[in-house]
């Protein structure tokens, strides 16, 4: 029997396929157009303006002029980057650390995997009130622990001392997905290694710095950089613990939730598009710049001669 290909000519059977192919993509497509391309697009244009949803008017570089006189960005800036700088390490070396376990032989290992990686796949929200009321100084599991043993628990959510300590405390939480990329990366690194290792009488600890590093160190890169874009746009918990203000006293004033209080309680979305365009071009930068920085000691493997 002739095949489908020997009858219908080649030009017109490429077509069809093309044509299935945009069929079957349509809706994603017309999702991105719609909900992705284009508020990206609209935001560039607002950011020139003073758009307020009612009317719209042009003022050029005046929305970008202010930003920068304005102490409250700065304020939300340092308060971002005082919560990246710790939470993402933080999260890496956890996630690292419990990847390691898993990934030896222990009793139950399908079920320890499933209990870390579940809480990652959690709504933010959900999560909020759950670590809002384990935090709680009054009635917070944690703070009846730490009274037990003694210690006077910190007002954590409450405290502008304690409020960014208590995120990172509570980013802990998310570790599961990470965890499941460095499984993955753990996997693939060659055990003929850690049996040359073994054999010239390498210790653990020398086998995990000058082996398991080095071969997941694209794993640990991606990873970080990963973690560095969520935590700079960091909002859904915070939103919702501190009922939108940034509290205490502005002491949890995230970039992206002061971004979300000028656009929707202020009703300045000029000012917010050029906002967002400031925090996208950090992260830009900041990618490159860790991505450049990481060339001379991330190992990728080269090619072998056959090309297997």
């Amino acid at each position: 029997m002739a095949s489908i290909a020997g009858i219908i000519p080649k030009g017109k059977l490429a077509r069809q396929e093309a044509g299935w192919f945009y069929i079957f993509i349509s809706p994603w497509l017309i999702g991105f157009l719609a909900f992705t391309l284009f508020p990206i697009l609209a935001s560039v244009v607002y950011s020139f303006t003073t758009y307020n949803v009612t009317e719209m008017k042009y003022v050029g570089l005046d929305n970008f002029k202010e930003l920068f006189n304005d102490k409250l960005f700065y304020w939300a800036l340092w308060i971002t980057f005082k919560y990246t700088i710790v939470a993402v390490p933080l999260n890496i070396v956890l996630a690292l650390l419990v990847a390691v376990i898993l990934n030896q032989r222990v009793p139950f290992l399908s079920f320890w995997r499933t209990i870390y990686y579940l809480p990652s796949v959690i709504s933010g929200v959900a999560v909020a009130f759950l670590w809002r009321l384990i935090l709680n100084p009054s009635i917070g599991i944690l703070s009846y622990l730490l009274t037990k043993v003694g210690i006077e628990s910190p007002r954590w959510f409450w405290s502008e001392t304690w409020v960014i300590p208590a995120y990172w405390v509570m980013g802990i939480w998310g570790i599961g997905a990470p965890m499941v990329i460095y499984l993955a990366g753990l996997q693939g690194v060659p055990t003929a290694l850690y049996e040359a290792a073994e054999i010239d009488g390498a210790s653990s600890w020398r086998k995990f710095l000058n082996i398991t590093i080095p071969m997941i160190s694209p794993v640990l890169l991606f990873n970080f950089i990963t973690g560095l874009i969520g935590a700079l746009q960091t909002f859904t918990t915070v939103y919702v613990i501190s009922n939108g203000d940034g509290g205490p006293n502005y002491a949890s004033l995230l970039y992206v939730l002061y971004l979300f209080k000028v656009a929707f309680r202020w009703n300045r979305f000029g000012y917010a598009s050029a906002m967002a365009w400031v925090l996208f071009l950090i992260i830009v930068a900041l990618t490159y710049l860790f991505l450049r920085a990481s060339r001379s000691v991330v190992y990728y493997e080269e090619p072998s001669a056959t090309g297997i």
